[in-house]
């Protein structure tokens, strides 16, 4: 899929058209937006406002934040995750940040996080009673945690329904640690200082680990015992903070999925099982 036209989804893709959002002056977002398949049908040939209108329909909305890598289309288990979860019955809002792919602007962690405010006042605005949740997969997941927590502090208590965080780190530093492509520096006297306080000094931290102390809203931590990019003890570590953090402890859930099954870093979307054990927990909130 990486030469496809962004403008295109549908060269890849059943019920989903491309949209562009303003979310500050100057940055326009590409977004895809994928309709439940019990519409697909109904969806054939239908323009932006059917699909806008569509967002009413009582169907969870899944805002998906994607990792670092490319584009909202550059990668087979993207394609996969709006399948299997526009299958499931899930509207999915997958957007590329201000930079990539389509989309104009700078990348900075803090322009992450207004377009993804944007793109959730945007849904709000449009999808009635239903559910919102953000779902964040590497990267993203940082980029989840921040959107959820600035909503959180910011709007008087307004919460996002639910936040997942798909093979998560607890802060950019410490992924960067156990990046496999960092670790012939690591025994050099100054990676830390190099490489590590400079993504600080770029002001690149995405702290999910103190996100995740002060949000409210249910919480899901998918990870796989064989990622070699972000190890799952990050994962389970960022899982024990927020429970610790979390009152009803009821809201916070930690899945991992065996070794035997291959999922590693990016193909969890992969897992049939995936929709039932969201759909499970979005239930027990």
């Amino acid at each position: 899929p990486f030469f496809v036209d962004l403008r295109r989804p549908e060269l890849l893709l059943n019920n989903t058209i491309s949209l562009y959002l303003a979310t500050e002056p100057g940055v326009t977002v590409g977004i895809w937006h994928t309709v439940p398949g019990s519409r697909g049908a109904e969806a054939q040939g239908k323009d932006q406002r059917w699909y806008e209108e569509a967002l009413a329909d009582a169907h969870p909305v899944i805002i998906y934040l994607h990792g670092n890598g490319g584009t909202r289309r550059a990668a087979s288990h993207r394609i996969q995750f709006l399948k299997t979860m526009g299958a499931a019955d899930f509207h999915i809002l997958a957007l590329d940040y201000r930079g990539y792919g389509d989309s104009s602007g700078h990348p900075t962690e803090s322009g992450f996080t207004t377009d993804v405010l944007a793109l959730y006042d945007w849904a709000k605005a449009r999808s009635g009673n239903s559910s919102i949740l953000f779902w964040g997969h590497s990267l993203g997941t940082g980029i989840a945690t921040n959107a959820a927590r600035k909503l959180q502090e910011e709007r008087a208590g307004v919460k996002v329904d639910a936040v997942v965080l798909e093979s998560p780190y607890t802060n950019i530093r410490e992924a960067a640690a156990h990046i496999p492509i960092t670790k012939i520096y690591r025994q050099f006297p100054g990676f830390g200082y190099l490489i590590l306080d400079s993504l600080a000094l770029g002001n690149m931290i995405f702290p999910s680990d103190e996100n995740v102390k002060v949000l409210a809203c249910p919480l899901l931590i998918l990870h796989a015992e064989d990622d070699a990019v972000v190890p799952p003890h990050l994962g389970r570590k960022l899982f024990e903070t927020a429970r610790s953090a979390y009152e009803d402890k009821t809201k916070v859930k930690f899945i991992t999925f065996p070794e035997k099954l291959g999922l590693g870093h990016d193909y969890i979307s992969f897992n049939p099982e995936l929709p039932t054990l969201v759909q499970d927990f979005l239930n027990m909130k």
